[in-house]
């Protein structure tokens, strides 16, 4: 069994290949987390979404940088398998709480972070980049920094310009030290191609019905899908469905289909 943070940075870094995508369906807590590494989870990402949602918060820096990092650190504990860590802009107002975020991700044990750009300028993610990169080079840790692209999830500037603004952003993230670029909201297989044969790290994107299968996404280049918060999402529509039905006809025919209380059990039990 691989134990040791530098043995599963290695892992997960030979993961990214567009041969056969690493596919994640990301975590919000350690339960989801079991679940997904019983699956068959060769790594196991977090979504900052799902986690802020299960600890009382929206999305979009609004979680405590303490709530994030005490998380990652439950579910690093309670897995075998690499841990990426979804932590937003950094948790932080600055390049320096970045790095303060970065140093309690890997005291974590975690072996990877995303971190986005969202609406801020290209130049301060990447200044944020550098700030992480050194971070963990001073640690003697290998870190992979996926670098966020917002450009089409949140429809910024041009479309007729935005695959070329996407390009540029991730060679300036690139530059700045990400291992790799993350572009989530664009699902046509065209721009897809484009992004893979435009930039030089491997390419992530977020999936979800409709989106061309894991294998499909490879052969365009891609080298990593993720569900996003998809599957928290998924996992509230199914409460709310039991709920729905149990306050309106009163019935229960909600909850076919539940994992077994023993099963479930059984995964937690076996980590403590």
């Amino acid at each position: 069994m691989i134990s040791t943070q530098p043995d599963k940075a290695h892992l997960f870094r030979s993961l990214h290949t567009p041969a056969r995508p690493l596919a994640l369906a990301n975590a919000w807590d350690v339960a989801s987390a079991r679940v997904i590494e019983a699956a068959g989870a060769p790594a196991i990402a977090t979504t900052s979404a799902g986690v802020a949602w299960s600890l009382g918060c929206p999305d979009g820096d609004a979680l405590a940088r303490e709530q994030a990092l005490g998380l990652i650190s439950r579910i690093t504990a309670a897995v075998s398998v690499p841990v990426t860590a979804d932590i937003e802009s950094g948790y932080a107002q600055d390049a320096d709480g970045v790095a303060e975020t970065v140093t309690g991700v890997l005291a974590a044990g975690a072996v990877g972070v995303n971190i986005e750009d969202g609406t801020r300028p290209p130049a301060e993610l990447a200044k944020r980049l550098a700030v992480a990169r050194q971070t963990a080079e001073r640690a003697g840790a290998d870190l992979f920094l996926n670098a966020r692209i917002d450009t089409y999830l949140f429809g910024l500037g041009d479309p007729e310009t935005r695959l070329d603004e996407t390009l540029s952003r991730a060679r300036l993230y690139v530059d700045a030290g990400a291992d790799g670029i993350f572009v989530p909201g664009t699902t046509d297989p065209a721009t897809i191609g484009a992004l893979a044969e435009g930039i030089s790290v491997p390419l992530n994107v977020m999936a979800g019905p409709g989106v061309p299968s894991v294998a499909e996404l490879g052969t365009l280049g891609v080298a990593r899908v993720s569900l996003g918060a998809g599957v928290a999402q998924s996992a509230y529509a199914a409460a709310r469905r039991a709920a729905q039905e149990l306050f309106g006809t009163g019935g229960y025919d909600s909850l076919t289909g539940a994992i077994d209380f023993p099963e479930l059990n059984a995964l937690l039990a076996a980590k403590r």
